[in-house]
């Protein structure tokens, strides 16, 4: 099965079948031949996500972003609970009671996957609290000096 949705390509694929009679040569690094019935596809790989599972590919000078899934991705989707690692959050909490001793954001940045947010210190131990994905600081919660509870709500994100 084929879904092309605003350069978003869908491409369910049973390798034993749909694979035949593809003759698939690499020209250089990232960059492909592709010959299916009798017809000349030129292929370059842009980018590859491992943490999104998605593939940005360049077809005769059309961009397009594919998802790949496995077995177990399309068991997780049937069950409704696909893409359970790609959703939004909404706010980040303390993940243990403590004292906020530096918050290293202010609300309007961007902030990046695994940017320090928040420095807590917990049991005589700081702990730099970081983004778990790209995102937007809506406000901040808390202050720097206040003690603050497991789960209580540090900062918002849009």
């Amino acid at each position: 099965m084929q879904a092309i949705v605003n350069n978003q390509l869908t491409l369910t694929l049973d390798p034993q079948r749909d694979l035949e009679g593809l003759d698939l040569v690499s020209i250089a690094e990232n960059r492909f031949h592709l010959l299916q019935n009798d017809q000349s596809h030129n292929i370059e790989v842009v980018s590859l996500d491992t943490d999104t599972k998605t593939v940005k590919i360049n077809i005769n000078g059309t961009n397009y972003t594919v998802s790949l899934k496995d077995k177990l991705d399309l068991l997780l989707e049937q069950m409704g609970i696909g893409n359970a690692s790609a959703q939004k959050i909404n706010d980040l909490k303390a993940p243990m009671p403590g004292l906020v001793l530096e918050i290293k954001v202010i609300p309007g940045d961007m902030v990046e996957k695994g940017d320090a947010l928040i420095v807590l210190e917990a049991m005589k131990m700081e702990n730099v609290l970081k983004a778990a994905a790209p995102a937007r600081i809506k406000s901040i919660e808390v202050k720097q000096g206040i003690a603050v509870e497991k789960g209580q709500i540090l900062i918002k994100f849009d």
